[in-house]
């Protein structure tokens, strides 16, 4: 739930903006269900593809959307996704904090800090320097400056982070999301590479994602000038969310995992695998971006939705 008040009084005439036409209402109705590109939402909509792209716009300044670029058969297109279920305007001063606030405890983990791994040839890292390590040398993956990587790339095996789980105690928790920029790693780069790339929470795992493809057919937004233009170069921002009744991928179901079955509250840590299962039908390898690398200015991020039982009450 995305919460508003006179606390953030830019950020709510900006929302309140955006939400003010029929046309970026109905936007973000269509996208309820499922994500559509511009063209998909023009049709839907019956308006001109530039009326709709003008209202994404709005909608994206507003954060009420994502959009993302992929590709398609000729180019690419525009891909848009919601960010809020609920909006929440709060305008009674006295209360203008309403009992069970969704609170955001939120981690900025760089790729270069996991705790484990487990590799194969092809691999590496690099970061906006030049080559960490040796390439293709699953060695080298222990060597401590892999703190460094800004990317990393395996074919074979899986990556493992340790995120720190520091929510209050009593704290009743909504939803977790774990975003990041990933594709398939192919030898240099192939767009029709498929991989099933597999993520786990505390060894449970919640769903299953098939990157198309080791993407190279246009340079990273934010590639250092000495990385070389026949390499990997981008990757997707694929966006997990686990609740109360399912997990979802891009907002889509992709697996029936519930927060229930990942035991949140039961340590101070939070267990995060990345990779590709030994008996994964398309074992094409995973590509992981840091801030520095691919198209996405990020590193991997954990969003934890929770609430308190007290929040309010004394207001």
């Amino acid at each position: 739930m995305l919460e508003l008040g006179f606390n953030d009084p830019e950020r709510l005439v900006t929302v309140a903006h955006a939400l003010s036409t029929r046309s970026r209402v109905d936007i973000l109705r269509l996208l309820n269900s499922k994500n559509l590109n511009v063209i998909e939402i023009a049709e839907k909509l019956k308006l001109p593809v530039s009326t709709v792209a003008s209202n994404i716009k709005v909608l994206e300044a507003a954060e009420l959307i994502n959009t993302e670029l992929l590709p398609a058969s000729r180019g690419a297109m525009k891909v848009c996704s919601r960010n809020y279920d609920d909006v929440h305007f709060a305008l009674n001063l006295k209360n203008s904090v309403p009992k069970g606030i969704t609170h955001v405890y939120e981690v900025d983990m760089p790729i270069g800090h996991y705790s484990d791994c487990e590799v194969a040839p092809t691999c590496g890292m690099a970061n906006a320097d030049g080559y960490i390590i040796k390439e293709d040398e699953p060695a080298s993956f222990y060597h401590p400056k892999h703190v460094n990587a800004q990317i990393i790339w395996l074919r074979k095996g899986y990556l493992e982070y340790l995120l720190p789980m520091d929510v209050p105690a009593g704290a009743r928790i909504q939803s977790l999301e774990l975003s990041m920029e990933m594709c398939s790693e192919a030898p240099n780069y192939d767009q029709n590479w498929p991989s099933n790339i597999s993520v786990w929470v505390n060894g449970v795992e919640i769903g299953m994602w098939t990157s198309p493809g080791d993407f190279g057919d246009r340079r990273g937004k934010l590639n250092p000038n000495w990385w070389y233009d026949w390499a990997t170069q981008y990757g997707f921002l694929k966006t997990w969310r686990v609740d109360h009744e399912k997990t979802t991928l891009d907002m889509e179901k992709v697996s029936g995992v519930t927060l229930d079955e990942l035991n949140l509250s039961e340590s101070p840590k939070l267990r995060l695998r990345i990779g590709i299962k030994p008996d994964a039908v398309n074992q094409g390898g995973l590509n992981l971006f840091g801030r520095q690398f691919g198209d996405h200015e990020q590193n991997i991020i954990m969003q934890v939705k929770y609430t308190m039982d007290q929040d309010g009450e004394n207001l």
